[in-house]
């Protein structure tokens, strides 16, 4: 028996010789004779490889791939083996993963410029010949370690082309490509074969092995018999995979489409090294597979396409900015009034709600997020508009969908919990249950914006309150127990109960919302659309000049009249956010607390519930003006601002009738300045002489008389202040007037 299995090897062993002779017989003499010295690989260009590595070779039709040929997978393995272990660089991280008793090292794709042609032709062997050498050198140095992780993978990460999902086609198969996404699902972790055996179960013989899933054999080595065969699960070696699914990042979809996903194959140490709501950074495979229920559905033969992963790297969210772009960011922020300007640029096409621009401001560079004790404090701020129709509420949602870098916009009636939290579906091919994320998990360390905030039903609410303040999502379904990030910012838009705000009644009665909900906002932006015919005629002039003027064209550069493009403002709130850590030195603690048990007494009959959780929007909207002047410390007039920001976001939802009475009691709190309470005073006045006398000249004692019922101290800068002129505003001797 023994002796008619060796002559059936001998007989296979010819006829792979036979095979390989069709291949041009220089090719192997050229192959051999390409050992180049791996000394100099760190001074090598790719123009010395071309007279050494042969091009294609004149291969008939009958020859498998490149990379299957024996002769040059052991050539390859020993360059490779030749290249790491002369590789200080490799050395070290060798040692980094075996104290850390890991499987795999990065690669970077152009210390392997030397190998591009045969990484490029059949990256699949490529990936496995890398990482057989990985693990000789790996023996090498531990020479049990073999024992602990019988395979090493070699990781390649960092290519230099990364690919869009939509523009993924059949050019693109069997290579090695790069991509971004975000991920929606995630499988459980399922057990594949890598190499089989099978056991004929007539004659009970075992042969093999085979490598591949769809290699089966026709008829038994020693019997001869055409089976059934079985699987020899004892000698079968199996790898562990998991399937997950990336979708385009939201920012990058053009307008009109649905965003793409891609089915990504994990497998190893990759398996778990993401979940869904993670931005990604993916190096693999792109592959085919045949589809039996695509096939059935179309009719015709169909393939599915995925991604063989080879490195997984978490994406944090950065811009690419040059040198230039950091140096003007800069320049901007050593202005004494740089707030002001970026106020001024927020949603440029919208007149006037300045109050709102700050709030979607805030939010979109936000707070600084704390850990202690192991308990995370949010740093996102969250902010609620809510008014009459027609005030431009969902066109600031849709400028900060196209403005922030990471931004996920969904309306309340189109909404469901599990639309804006996660989901449990099962998996098409597998039968699993699976998780996907939804629209506050997509929006991890972005913006969610949600507009007919009110349309939802309590059900729904109530199911992100959790994401809104502890920033997570705990799912307990179909034996699945998970925890999802959420840390997003929330932006909501709502209409009043009865179509329009009523000042004559209480916040609460005007919109249907419960207190929960309303306290883990930490601004409220209430927007009233009053009849002023100055205001009414300045914004129709302002929409008029807005249709008539031409374009200009776009520039990166601060204008002399505080003007900058819109990618010069996203690079500078994106930089803001992610490089500026602020840290607040010097609070006045008993300006605060003394606030804050005002607000809660006013509170009782006031219809908005003051919680503790308005100590920590004071604080988060203070860290976040430092971050917009980009600096690392918070600074007393942050605070003043942040505090002047929350009472008028209060006072401003009040019964018109306690209004004004609650605006003089707070008046000490206001920032030291007072700009934005005199500026309501003086709007005040000009109103009240509006309808008394038909005239909107004031006399400059009588405001600043006025100021100082309130507290507030008037003095020429004030006059001066690019606010003052931005409202409209001008001083013609002993009277102030409209422009």
């Amino acid at each position: 028996m023994a002796k008619r299995r060796l002559e059936e090897s001998e007989e296979m062993s010819e006829h792979i010789q036979e095979s390989e002779t069709t291949i041009n017989s220089s090719f192997v003499e050229d192959i051999v004779a390409s050992s180049v010295d791996l000394e100099d690989f760190g001074t090598a260009k790719e123009e010395d490889f071309d007279d050494d590595v042969p091009t294609q070779p004149n291969i008939e039709v009958t020859v498998p791939p490149l990379l299957t040929s024996t002769v040059f997978q052991l050539e390859l393995s020993n360059l490779l083996v030749e290249f790491l272990g002369k590789s200080e660089k490799y050395i070290k991280a060798i040692k980094a993963m075996c104290s850390l008793n890991f499987e795999s090292i990065e690669i970077e794709f152009e210390d392997l410029r030397p190998f591009h042609d045969s990484l490029e032709k059949d990256p699949v062997n490529f990936i496995k010949v890398l990482g057989d050498a990985l693990g000789k050198v790996t023996r090498g140095y531990f020479p049990n370690y073999h024992l602990i992780k019988p395979i090493i993978h070699g990781r390649i990460v960092n290519l230099p082309i990364i690919e869009k999902i939509r523009d993924l086609r059949n050019a693109h198969l069997n290579k090695l490509i790069r991509i971004n996404g975000v991920v929606t699902r995630r499988s459980g972790v399922f057990s594949l074969y890598s190499i089989v055996k099978f056991t004929c179960t007539k004659c009970k013989a075992t042969f093999g092995p085979f490598v591949g899933q769809d290699i089966k054999p026709t008829a038994c080595f020693e019997c001869q018999c055409s089976g059934p065969f079985i699987i020899n699960t004892n000698e079968t070696v199996y790898k562990d995979f998991q399937k997950i699914n990336v979708q385009e990042i939201p920012g990058t979809v053009p307008s009109g489409s649905l965003p793409r996903s891609k089915e990504v194959l994990l497998y190893f140490d990759l398996i778990d090294c993401c979940k869904p709501g993670d931005e990604i950074d993916i190096v693999g495979v792109y592959q085919n597979n045949f589809s039996i229920s695509l096939n059935i559905k179309n009719g015709f033969p169909v393939f599915s396409t995925m991604i063989e992963a080879s490195s997984i790297k978490k994406k944090i969210t950065k811009l690419e900015m040059t040198e230039e772009d950091i140096k003007e960011i800069r320049e901007i922020a050593r202005n004494p009034s740089v707030i002001d300007i970026l106020i001024d640029n927020i949603a440029p096409s919208i007149y006037g709600h300045r109050d709102i621009k700050t709030a979607i401001l805030l939010a979109m560079v936000g707070g600084q997020s704390k850990e202690k004790n192991g308990m995370r404090i949010r740093g996102d701020i969250n902010v609620l508009l809510m008014g009459d129709p027609g005030t431009a509420k969902s066109q600031f949602l849709r400028y900060v969908e196209k403005t922030s870098y990471r931004a996920v916009i969904s309306t309340g009636q189109g909404s469901s919990a599990v639309g804006l939290t996660a989901s449990v579906q099962k998996d098409p091919v597998t039968k699993e249950w699976t998780l996907e994320g939804g629209a506050l998990v997509l929006a991890d360390r972005g913006v969610c914006l949600i507009d007919e905030f009110d349309k939802m039903n309590d059900t729904d609410r109530t199911s992100i309150h959790e994401a809104m303040e502890q920033q997570s999502i705990s799912i307990s379904k179909a034996g699945i127990v998970a925890t999802l990030h959420a840390r997003c910012s929330v932006i909501a838009a709502a209409n009043p109960v009865r179509g329009k705000y009523n000042p004559a009644i209480s916040f609460a009665q005007n919109i249907n919302l419960s207190d929960p909900i309303i306290s883990r906002f930490d601004l409220l932006c209430v927007v009233k659309d009053t009849i002023d015919k100055t205001e009414d005629t300045k914004m129709a002039e302002f929409i008029l000049n807005s249709h008539s003027a031409g374009k200009s064209a776009p520039t990166n550069t601060l204008r002399s009249n505080g003007k900058m493009s819109q990618e010069l403002l996203k690079k500078y709130i994106l930089y803001a956010r992610n490089n500026i850590e602020p840290a607040i030195s010097t609070i006045d603690i008993k300006k605060i607390s003394h606030l804050y048990a005002d607000l809660r007494k006013e509170s009782l009959n006031s219809g908005i519930p003051i919680t503790v959780r308005h100590i920590e929007s004071i604080i988060r909207i203070s860290e976040g003006f430092a971050k917009l002047r980009l600096s690392n410390s918070v600074s007393r007039g942050d605070i003043d601002r942040a505090i002047s920001l929350t009472l008028e976001s209060f006072l401003n939802a009040q019964r018109y009738s306690v209004s004004k009475q609650l605006k003089k009691k707070f008046s000490r709190y206001f920032e030291e300045n007072g700009d934005d309470l005199m500026i309501f005073l003086l709007k005040q006045m000009v109103a009240e002489r509006l309808a008394a006398v038909g005239t909107e000249n004031i006399k400059k004692i009588e405001f600043e008389a006025r100021c100082s019922n309130n507290g507030l101290s008037v003095n020429d800068r004030f006059y001066s202040s690019p606010r003052f002129v931005d409202e409209g505003f001008a001083l013609r001797g002993d009277r102030i007037c409209r422009t």
